[in-house]
């Protein structure tokens, strides 16, 4: 085997703070506000900010991810906001926890999969979802590139992630750039923004 293709396994291992902080992300936020509610699948929930948030929400979350010391974390700060979250240590383009699902979501974590990997996954994602769910995933593009720690990318081409959600409604699409520095260095991230409903 080689080097992990994320680099934020170990990071959650080294370091005993919340690497992303314990808030939820405004991309979660937003999507919460779109759905009654329902069952989620969190894919690469790291260390469980947003999977917690949507609990917190009165969602039924699975959060999955491929780092023990991430899931352990975010064990813990499920206790510590007082929800259930259905956690699962599994590479998220080989393990699939069973559905139907209202929601599949991912932020900053499918660009690690490699891309004949992601060209199986997103059916079979999509496939588990409940007509009317939602899918909302946030991916790194190639337009601008910054290597953080090492970490292999497979970046997204300009509209590859939409092109994956040909027959589904697609409600918000977006390709924009992030800041970032969470390396110590000030550097920016291209991504792109999905939101889509299965008819």
């Amino acid at each position: 085997m080689g080097r992990p293709r994320s680099p934020w396994a170990q990071e959650y291992q080294r370091r005993p703070e919340y690497v992303w902080g314990t808030e939820p992300t405004t991309f979660a936020r937003r999507i919460a506000e779109m759905l009654p509610g329902g069952r989620v699948l969190d894919l690469g929930c790291g260390e469980g900010r947003d999977a917690v948030f949507f609990a917190a929400r009165g969602f039924r979350v699975t959060g999955v991810d491929v780092s023990a010391a991430g899931i352990g974390k975010a064990r813990r700060l499920a206790r510590a906001a007082g929800v259930r979250v259905r956690w699962v240590v599994a590479d998220m383009g080989r393990s699939l926890p069973r559905g139907p699902y209202d929601l599949v979501f991912s932020c900053g974590a499918v660009h690690y999969l490699p891309r004949r990997v992601r060209d199986r996954i997103f059916p079979r994602w999509q496939a588990v979802t409940q007509p009317g769910g939602l899918h909302g995933h946030i991916v790194f593009t190639d337009r601008e590139v910054y290597v953080e720690k090492g970490e292999i990318v497979e970046y997204f081409r300009p509209g590859e992630l939409r092109n994956y959600y040909g027959d589904w409604e697609v409600l918000e699409y977006e390709e924009s750039a992030i800041a970032c520095a969470q390396d110590g260095t000030p550097h920016r991230h291209s991504v792109a923004q999905l939101i889509a409903r299965r008819g």
